[in-house]
């Protein structure tokens, strides 16, 4: 039976590394998906400010679950190339902050023209590049289900899990499938043998809204009791979006809507993670 580990979006709780630590530490977390810290991006960290951070986190017995990058949240019919060197840049970080581990994006379609085989061809190009770069580093990717890119439904994720063999991670995402506008436990179902890790948040399909996990239509509990069966160990990622935090105008281009109201984003992060472990009670 697999063991569940939590990780989590601590810039949820707070954009500076102190409160993150806080947020972690009090929750019982010793794992971070690192993507905001100190009012920044993680992806613009200088080699310092990666440096002390790692350092912070290892007194606090904080490891990286992964790298939360913004990498291939980008146009797929602009320039590779400015696109690639900044990854590489992620590489290095990667490697300064002590994760072999990278969440990633399969690029931004055109609005006007969103017809998988039309694009097929560059966004393959383009991944298959940035896995060379990642092989070279011993850096997993790990593609994640977003609104708007070529895997925003699990018919482009398993396109790209079986076009790369093993070399692409896959970061399930309920929630994304379901603002989407896609089934999440028939994606589950079609992506679950590819899956290397979860992010958890649920939402409610008739309205898109973000709600605590067991709140919504995710199926979070039923898929998993199914991710339970596995022999390897599970991290769940917690990402709560219950709250508008800084930065979220950043991350993605909907407007997410809530249905539960939080005084604090400290207050909406230790609602999400109370509400998975809930979920989890009954299965571990």
């Amino acid at each position: 039976m697999a063991q569940f580990i939590l990780s989590a979006f601590a810039d949820e709780a707070d954009r500076m590394l102190t409160g993150q630590i806080d947020a972690l530490k009090q929750n019982g977390i010793s794992l971070i998906e690192l993507r905001g810290v100190n009012g920044k991006s993680v992806a613009d960290l200088t080699d310092g400010e990666a440096d002390e951070v790692r350092a912070r986190l290892d007194d606090n017995g904080i490891k990286l679950s992964a790298l939360g990058s913004p990498y291939g949240k980008y146009p797929i019919d602009q320039p590779f190339g400015p696109h690639r060197d900044a990854f590489r840049r992620g590489l290095e970080l990667a490697r300064r902050l002590g994760t072999a581990r990278m969440r990633m994006f399969s690029f931004y379609l055109p609005e006007d023209n969103r017809d998988l085989s039309a694009w097929r061809g560059k966004v393959v190009d383009q991944i298959g590049a940035m896995l060379d770069d990642a092989a070279d580093a011993s850096v997993l990717l790990c593609h994640e289900n977003e609104r708007g890119i070529y895997g925003e439904s699990d018919t482009g994720c398993v396109d790209l899990y079986e076009t790369f063999k093993g070399r692409l991670g896959c970061v399930y995402d309920p929630a994304n499938y379901i603002v989407s506008g896609y089934d999440p436990f028939a994606a589950f179902e079609k992506v679950e043998k590819y899956i290397t890790y979860m992010h958890i948040k649920d939402a409610v399909m008739a309205t898109r809204a973000i709600v605590p996990t067991g709140k919504g239509d995710g199926r979070i509990g039923e898929i998993l009791r199914r991710v339970a069966s596995r022999k390897d160990d599970v991290i769940l990622t917690v990402e709560p979006h219950l709250t508008v935090f800084d930065g979220l105008k950043d991350l993605q281009r909907e407007t997410l809507k809530h249905e539960f109201v939080y005084p604090t984003p400290r207050a909406a992060f230790d609602a999400a993670v109370s509400a998975l472990k809930e979920t989890l009670a009954p299965i571990v």
